[in-house]
This record gives C-alpha cells, structure tokens and sequence, in this order.
C-alpha cells in the first residue's frame, strides 16, 4: 500500500478546494474579524474624545486632553501644568469623561 501520491496520480480537485476553502475561513475568523471589531472599537474611542478628558496615552502616561484638531491632540501631563506634549490621536488607548457616573443596572 502506497501512502504517497506519484506524479502520475493526481489528488481529488474538490478535496483540495475544500481544504483550501476552509483555510480561508479559519484565517477570516481568527485574525480578519477581531482586527476589524479592534479598529471599529478604536474609531468610536476617536469620535467620542473631547477638551477636558482624561486619557492614558500609548506609552502609559495618563494626562488631561486641553486642545484637539481633527489629528493631534495636546494633552496635558502632570499637576504643574507645564508639560504639554502634542500627539496623534491613535496614541490615545483609553478615555476617561469627567464627571462620569456608571449607570446602575439594577
């Protein structure tokens, strides 16, 4: 018994299709859609951010939003107040509003 295909055998065409079809979907599922729900959910974070937020910054600092154009933001380190530091919005991983209250579920 022959486990290996010669060059005169040939595999069946709709197995292999069917191999490569499933590929496909595991790589749509796996690594296509959570990076489309990742950016969808970082587009809606960009869309909300206004003056006076707080914000933690992709280097890990946390700082206060003080001035916004549609791509730079200035934001505000520190409590002296002399540390502003201009930076892209994509630098920005997590909004906090102020005055915010957590609504209850109960």
């Amino acid at each position: 018994m022959n486990l290996f295909l010669t060059a005169t055998e040939t595999a069946n065409p709709l197995l292999m299709v069917g191999y490569f079809g499933f590929f496909i979907v595991i790589v749509y599922f796996l690594i296509i859609k959570p990076q489309q729900k990742e950016k969808k959910k970082q587009q809606e974070l960009m869309n909300q951010l206004a003056i006076g937020d707080g914000v933690l910054t992709t280097a890990g600092f946390y700082g206060v939003i003080i001035d916004m154009t549609p791509d730079l933001v200035i934001v505000e380190f520190g409590n002296n107040k002399n540390c502003r530091i201009t930076m892209q919005k994509q630098a920005i991983v997590k909004c906090e509003k102020p005055n915010y209250v957590e609504p209850n579920n109960n």
